[in-house]
């Protein structure tokens, strides 16, 4: 009879199974598989590991690969990498990776990985690599191991990589590591040797700089040997936990089962994910906690007094970010995630988050909303985060406070209001780069997270403004169930806007995710002629918009226009007693109406008065032209 954990394997490899090349919706698409099994021992005292690794890498693109590269991320911790060499020398460089050696005035920021010793570094050496049993020659560059191969892979061809490896966990901690400042021993992302991408644009095997991740989709078979006084948690389905108890059994056992050996075996399996990670540590409570026709959600973190209720009231809210996820993007559909601290703050992988602990219940909220909204922007449709950073931070950053908003009942009319401040500084500061901007080389970092997680959070909330929040809502909703399992573009997401919406929607990828054009409008002119009260309005930034205007009169009521572009092609819906005006067209600056009514009877006109544009200099949105008493 087959366990619990093997049926909800077999379930789930059903469900997520199904989606496949040809149901992304772009002509010719395709991605490739991988199908990985891998073998580690890990010594808990010096924190090295030794691996084999068999991987079965089909080629699904049209053309032959006389080449694969690996990457070999633990390398970045060690002097003198990229990495090392990064952090000396970007203005602001990551606090936590950094040590200062001058003054709070006068910072002088020394690497931390710099002065790594050499049982402090991290590594992954391969010892031996094969394909289809041919020994193959490879050269390691920084974080990347550059293979030539022994017989070119043609397309819809199949071939076998088998590997052996060493490697040892880094003391530094930039999301992987040991060690903690809250103590958790292992905190093992991108641990293994992880076959680069290969798409439509070529290899993506960029060095790991303490920036993002891109992976290949596929089926994972791992085995952990480990001290069995660990608990692990991560990706993946169980496939003994009655032999390893620590909670997975069915009597939840607190600790490894009575009677293990010294080590114990820990057999996961995880169908159709693009990382696999995972932590461990020998004083992780672990409970569990069941979502109502969702997942078992599981949280791992380390026995604290001063941290156990946090972690226990977060449980009930997890349940209800997780419901809100699955109902306003698209349903989870794996049939376990887990929160687990650990990590140096918080980072989204497969089926799980790591985020840091010791928090007030507050951040604990926050940080597992946005890592867990991040189990669809990013995992599981899976944009090139180096290339479109923007896709998977901004669109988190865009659901997690909508979430947050709706969950605790805040109801905030613009939740994302704190984004498009952040936005708005950047745009008027001159370090702004365009979104096109890889996210290795933003100038500085500053600039990097207000346009990945700001100006990103803002294209998807503005675009509620351009097309209708209605509309929007139908969007995200398209864009997963056609993108769900893939790796999607930005002109994917413009693409579904334009199918649910009708509306030409180009121009606003093109101007706000591509350039940095920048929104400003404003009231130049109110006048009056016979009665007739004239509104001028001027275009003064680049970026062309459709405007909601609204006019308050004296006694108190007033009057909604909306203002189509006039390349949009068509307006967005709005409300009856909403006057719909002509169009107006991006090349003429100015825009006039008129009203019926003398200006005196006039208090004030706006332009956008929910601020939902991001108007770069809203200090000439809005006119007041009657003081009235208690205003």
């Amino acid at each position: 009879m087959k366990s619990p954990f093997s049926l909800i394997l077999i379930i789930t490899t059903f469900l997520i199974g199904i989606k496949t090349n040809s149901q992304n919706p772009n002509p010719g698409y395709w991605q490739q598989h991988v199908d990985y099994t891998m073998e580690i021992d890990m010594d808990v005292e010096t924190f090295q590991y030794q691996g084999k690794q068999t991987l079965i890498y089909t080629n699904n693109s049209p053309d032959v690969l006389d080449r694969v590269y690996y990457h070999l991320y633990l390398n970045a911790f060690q002097p003198g990498s990229n990495m090392d060499i990064r952090l000396q020398n970007v203005s602001d460089p990551d606090r936590r990776m950094v040590t200062n050696i001058g003054t709070k005035e006068n910072p002088i920021y020394e690497s931390r990985i710099s002065k790594l010793k050499p049982n402090e570094i991290g590594y992954i050496k391969v010892a031996s690599l094969t394909q289809n049993g041919t020994p193959l020659k490879y050269d390691v560059v920084d974080t990347v191991l550059e293979v030539t191969l022994a017989t070119p892979i043609q397309p819809g061809e199949k071939t076998t990589f088998d590997m052996v490896f060493s490697a040892q966990v880094p003391l530094q901690i930039r999301r992987n590591g040991r060690n903690n400042r809250e103590g958790v021993a292992l905190s093992m992302a991108q641990w293994y040797p992880k076959l680069a991408e290969y798409d439509f644009e070529g290899w993506h095997a960029d060095s790991y700089i303490a920036r993002e991740f891109h992976g290949v989709w596929g089926d994972f078979d791992v085995k952990i040997t480990i001290d069995k006084d660990y608990t692990i948690g991560g990706t993946g389905y169980l496939q003994n936990p009655e032999e390893i108890g620590h909670g997975y059994d069915l009597n939840k056992t607190k600790g490894p089962r009575e009677g293990s050996a010294e080590k114990l075996t820990w057999h996961f399996k995880a169908p159709m994910v693009h990382d696999y990670t995972w932590a461990a540590d020998p004083e992780y409570n672990h409970d569990s906690y069941q979502v109502p026709d969702g997942p078992m959600l599981h949280f791992l973190y380390k026995d604290n007094p001063e941290t156990n209720e946090n972690w226990k009231k977060l449980q009930p809210i997890t349940v209800e970010l997780m419901q809100y996820f699955s109902e306003n993007i698209g349903k989870y559909p794996y049939k376990q995630y887990s929160v687990i601290q650990g990590g140096d703050g918080g980072m989204e992988y497969a089926m799980c988050t790591l985020i840091t602990g010791g928090r007030s219940l507050s951040g604990l909220i926050g940080v597992t909303s946005h890592e867990m909204a991040h189990t669809w922007f990013q995992f599981l449709l899976a944009t090139n985060e180096g290339k479109h950073e923007w896709m998977d931070e901004g669109f988190t950053e865009y659901i997690s406070s909508s979430a947050l908003n709706e969950i605790f009942k805040q109801n905030i009319i613009n939740p994302h209001i704190g984004n498009y401040k952040r936005y708005i500084r950047l745009a008027n500061s001159g370090y702004e780069q365009p979104l096109t901007t890889h996210a290795d080389r933003y100038n500085i970092n500053r600039s990097y997270g207000t346009s990945a997680y700001g100006k990103g959070a803002v294209f998807l909330a503005q675009l509620g403004y351009v097309i209708g929040e209605d509309n929007l809502k139908a969007t995200i909703k398209k864009y997963f169930n056609d993108f769900a399992f893939t790796h999607p573009t930005p002109n994917d997401i413009i693409r579904s806007a334009e199918k649910v919406s009708r509306l030409e929607l180009d121009w606003y990828l093109m101007d706000f995710g591509q350039t940095t054009n920048t929104i400003d409008y404003g009231i130049t002119l109110v006048e009056e002629t016979d009665n007739i009260t004239t509104i001028t309005l001027n275009r003064i930034g680049l970026m062309p918009m459709p405007i909601d205007l609204r006019v308050e009169y004296v006694d108190g009521t007033y009057q909604n226009y909306y203002i189509p572009l006039e390349m949009m092609r068509g307006k967005k819906p709005t409300p009856n007693d909403t006057k719909v005006l002509p169009d107006w067209s991006w090349a003429n600056p100015n825009f006039s109406f008129g009203i019926n009514t003398e200006k005196s009877k006039i208090k004030s006109v706006t332009i956008d008065p929910i601020k939902k544009m991001a108007d770069v200099d809203d200090s000439n949105n809005s006119v007041i032209l009657v003081k009235v008493k208690d205003d």
